[in-house]
């Protein structure tokens, strides 16, 4: 066995993607000569056929099955080690991607960042607001560095922090209801009145519907904030954070429809990003305060603290 160069791998590894060798040529701007002649010369390097060309489209045998396994495997770790490579030639990143969740308590989030960027002139906070699916394709789709939401944390492409648990609480206004209040109510007495939903802002991922009624009328809203004062004037119900409406359902202005078919939901809020990508030295040291500073993040005692 010869040795073999990383080129022809990633021209094998690109033919098995794109399913032939010309749309393996497109993807990686070069001549349909040159890709075959690639995977021919990697085939002859180890001594042992990795594609079947007996059939219309070229399939792995299984060899080729077997090796592809240890290229992905290789080619993952050349990606890493580029972007870090990277990430070491800019030195200190110039600017970090932060989105904020609409499950994260928006003057908190804030402080926690401002705690960390006002020290850092030299690196631009680009911070945006998504709401429900969003802030998970805006990372996964490399668009932001970290996010500041909820997270699937048996993702093994993420390592987070807990920043606490928010609770998602049913709420109405004193008289929105047509019937007495109780703890049964059902979703057939609620299907008949508005409910108030914020409008997910994934542009491609499958858009996601949590504690909606299916059937009954919507009205839809871009945050919390606008969802908060639409229930309020008794336009819809719908579920809001409990850090939000304290003060309103300490009062009688929200009431709580919280029972039976409504129990209301708790997420873990945390400070998400990528295991699977490499972190310049700003990253890391915004990673650090986030430690530093999630035992006390919030300090709202409607909240529940980590």
């Amino acid at each position: 066995m010869n040795p073999f160069t990383l080129q022809e791998v990633q021209c094998f590894d690109a033919v098995v993607r794109e399913g032939g060798f010309q749309g393996a040529a497109l993807v990686l701007n070069r001549s349909h000569a040159a890709v075959f002649a690639a995977v021919a010369k990697l085939e002859d390097n180890l001594q042992v056929a990795l594609l079947d060309r007996s059939g219309y489209r070229v399939t792995l045998t299984d060899a080729g099955r077997s090796f592809l396994r240890q290229a992905q495997s290789l080619l993952s770790e050349v990606e890493t080690l580029t972007l870090h490579a990277r990430q070491l030639a800019m030195g200190e990143e110039t600017h970090l991607r932060v989105v904020v969740g609409d499950t994260c308590p928006l003057n908190d989030g804030l402080e926690l960042l401002s705690g960390f960027f006002t020290g850092r002139p030299n690196t631009r906070l680009d911070l945006h607001f998504e709401t429900i699916s969003g802030p998970w394709e805006r990372l996964f789709e490399d668009e932001a560095d970290l996010i500041l939401h909820w997270v699937e944390k048996a993702d093994a492409r993420l390592e987070w922090i807990d920043l606490g648990t928010v609770s998602f609480v049913p709420v109405v206004a004193p008289g929105f209801l047509p019937f007495p209040l109780s703890g049964s109510v059902a979703p057939e007495q609620m299907r008949v009145l508005t409910q108030c939903i914020i409008r997910d802002t994934a542009r491609t991922a499958q858009k996601a519907n949590y504690y909606v009624v299916e059937g009954a009328p919507q009205c839809t809203v871009g945050d919390h904030l606008m969802k908060k004062e639409i229930i309020l004037r008794g336009m819809a119900w719908g579920h809001l954070p409990r850090f939000m409406i304290g003060d309103e359902l300490r009062d009688g202005r929200l009431l709580s429809i919280a029972g039976e078919h409504f129990p209301g939901v708790e997420i873990d809020l945390v400070a998400a990003r990528r295991r699977d990508r490499p972190h310049g030295p700003v990253a890391a040291r915004l990673w650090q305060h986030i430690q530093a500073c999630a035992p006390d993040f919030g300090g709202d005692p409607r909240r529940t603290p980590v």
